[in-house]
């Protein structure tokens, strides 16, 4: 509304983009150490009885920071472009799909625009996996106990990456990813769609000015 329809138009792409990033960014303080607990849990079976317990046992042997964001640089890499991605390609392709048949959402039925929806999550989903793979992989890497040696957190993801080598990062298990990410996303906007019909509430829409 601020900027007026036809701005919104011309710069829905980096609407997208702002938007995205800057609810991941907050969203990434608060999953940080949740992920560091989870990431550790899973490397180490014997490291805590319990979810709590490692968090516990990783405050008190590694101290606040080092123990709960070691991982903050990898996982901005990953959840940043990861939802930038989602949102901004999911929104471009439905748009275009929308263009293409010559309808609105509002003139087309439930069924069709959820076709729209699993479509387009789809594509946005396997675009968002393949960009964030690397720091995805890199994040996995991190918490790990003793991973990349010592020294400050871009030492340590640097040491690491060296490791790995570039290729094996980008490439180690992206197939999989492709089509996890890819259903999940699907679902998730295909769900999204759904509730917000059963509420009587309606998706917002960039077009044209005048449409």
């Amino acid at each position: 509304n601020a900027m007026g329809p036809e701005k919104a138009w011309n710069n829905r792409t980096a609407i997208y983009l702002g938007a995205a990033a800057g609810a991941e960014f907050i969203a990434d303080i608060f999953l940080c150490p949740l992920e560091a607990c989870r990431i550790r849990s899973v490397s180490d079976a014997s490291y805590a009885p319990s979810f709590p317990g490692v968090a516990a046992r990783l405050l008190k042997e590694e101290g606040f920071v080092r123990g709960f964001y070691s991982g903050f640089g990898p996982i901005l890499f990953k959840q940043i472009p990861y939802t930038m991605a989602k949102f901004a390609v999911q929104g471009l392709v439905s748009e275009k799909m929308y263009l293409q048949m010559g309808k609105k959402p509002t003139e087309m039925s439930g069924a069709a625009n959820m076709g729209v929806s699993l479509s387009s999550g789809v594509v946005a989903g396997v675009t968002a996996a393949i960009i964030s793979h690397p720091a995805d992989t890199l994040l996995s890497k991190m918490n790990k106990a003793g991973a990349g040696g010592t020294g400050s957190i871009p030492v340590r993801m640097m040491n690491v990456t060296k490791e790995m080598g570039v290729v094996n990062l980008c490439t180690s298990g992206l197939g999989a990813r492709c089509v996890m990410i890819g259903t999940l996303t699907a679902l998730q906007f295909g769900i999204f769609d759904s509730v917000m019909r059963l509420l009587g509430a309606e998706k917002f829409h960039f077009h044209p000015p005048g449409h």
